[in-house]
């Protein structure tokens, strides 16, 4: 008989290279994994065969599951099976309900653990060049949902605005219009704000304008969701980077459990 037991792992941003060892060996060793829309699907190749894959994911209009019918049959399975791996795009402390599935899966019993993941909060824009802090430029960055549970905009977005940090905001594109007004009110319709589609991977856009142009960038380089909202001077401050998807790098071999 199988121990229950829960493994919340962080997938990274969406470079399947972006992945920690200890990730890949919670993955080697699941009897079963639970994973969303966000996770690159190359890093399911590292699970047994004789793992059970399960498509959970969640994108704007459309559920595989609820959450609440993702909290049981994590315990289910966890009850039937043995290992459950909870796979999650970035860091599943970050937006990423990770800490809620825990707490709920612990009331029955289950051992719980988790393996944390590089947010693409940091990850995306880093791989723009962009640095959400620089001497002279920004001292301290904040990172914002843009839709709430309720739908709504986050209130710490007018907060934010206030501020002279970097803001990153995820899950904002359906509420870009409300950001650039509430932006514009406090006089800051000249900053710097980049927008990036599908971060860290092949199929990356990137748009970049300022807070009074963006949305006519969005609209002519058709941007749209998964994407993150970066605001702040340091998108003037961007290094030149080569892309990291022309070099052929040997991938060394992964360490086994």
């Amino acid at each position: 008989m199988k121990t229950p037991k829960l493994t919340v792992v962080g997938a990274g941003p969406g470079d399947p290279d972006l992945i920690t060892l200890k990730a890949i060996k919670a993955i080697k060793n699941a009897d079963v994994i639970l994973y969303d829309a966000l996770v690159n699907k190359e890093l399911l190749t590292y699970a047994s065969t004789d793992t059970e894959l399960i498509f959970v994911g969640k994108r704007r209009g459309c559920y595989a599951y609820q959450q609440e019918q993702i909290n049981d049959l994590i315990v289910a399975r966890a009850k039937s099976h043995g290992h459950v791996v909870r796979l999650k795009g970035g860091d599943p402390f970050i937006f990423g309900r990770g800490a809620e599935e825990i707490d709920y899966v612990r009331q029955f019993g289950l051992e719980t653990y988790m393996v944390p993941g590089i947010s693409s909060s940091l990850a995306v824009p880093a791989y723009q060049g962009i640095p959400l802090t620089k001497r002279g430029s920004s001292e301290s960055f904040w990172v914002i949902t843009g839709t709430t549970k309720s739908h709504a905009i986050s209130k710490d977005v007018a907060i934010a605005a206030k501020s002279s940090a970097t803001v990153v905001i995820l899950m904002g594109m359906g509420k870009l219009k409300e950001i650039v007004s509430i932006f514009s009110a406090e006089g800051k319709a000249k900053t710097p704000i980049a927008i990036i589609q599908n971060g860290t991977t092949k199929d990356e856009k990137f748009g970049v304008g300022t807070i009074e142009t963006i949305c006519n960038v969005v609209t002519e380089k058709q941007l749209a969701n998964p994407a993150i909202i970066v605001i702040g001077e340091v998108v003037e401050k961007r290094v030149q980077l080569n892309s990291i998807f022309n070099e052929v790098i040997k991938q060394p071999e992964v360490i086994s459990a």
